[in-house]
């Protein structure tokens, strides 16, 4: 676990982050059966998991993620249906953004050597979402990139570099625009 947090080579199989994976679908067959609640029992339930949680925060369900005490989300953000975040390490979304349906966001990585690939040895490079960010529907934001205040990503884009405060980018591989 502790190699997993720190970012370095770890094996998914380990007992302890077989435990915490369990533990996350436990709360996650919760969490997505709750679509019906109020908006404030949905908050309770994701501060349940979630490293931190600000107000007004919306995430409609279903949602998916690895771990959940690796994502910080700020106050007012909003999730759309079916948003996926692998957060093996650390998912910050800056207060206010939104996030459009079907986007995934995802710190999990994978050697490019194939023979380490083959042990089934894997990492994580963390993400950063800025304040104020609009990301459209069906976007990938790949590991280890930043995205910075006020940002656009077009529907679709596949973000495999960071991203300037105030810039619209889109396309594959998203790149600025306008």
């Amino acid at each position: 676990m502790e190699k997993m947090l720190a970012g370095d080579l770890y094996s998914a199989s380990d007992p302890e982050i077989q435990r915490e994976v369990s533990a996350t679908h436990s709360w996650l067959v919760r969490y997505n059966a709750a679509l019906g609640l109020p908006p404030s029992e949905r908050l309770d339930l994701l501060r349940e998991r979630l490293g931190s949680v600000g107000d007004d925060v919306v995430i409609r369900p279903p949602f998916h993620c690895d771990y959940g005490f690796n994502i910080s989300i700020g106050k007012g953000v909003f999730l759309n249906f079916n948003c996926v975040i692998l957060d093996v390490v650390k998912v910050t979304i800056g207060d206010l953004t939104q996030i459009g349906p079907g986007v995934q966001i995802l710190t999990a990585d994978h050697p490019r050597d194939a023979a380490t690939r083959a042990s089934g040895l894997e990492f994580g490079r963390p993400i950063h979402i800025g304040r104020n960010v609009w990301i459209g529907g069906g976007a990938l934001l790949l590991p280890g990139v930043s995205i910075g205040d006020d940002a656009l990503i077009g529907a679709g884009s596949v973000v495999t570099r960071d991203v300037a405060a105030g810039a619209t980018v889109f396309g594959n591989p998203a790149r600025v625009r306008g």
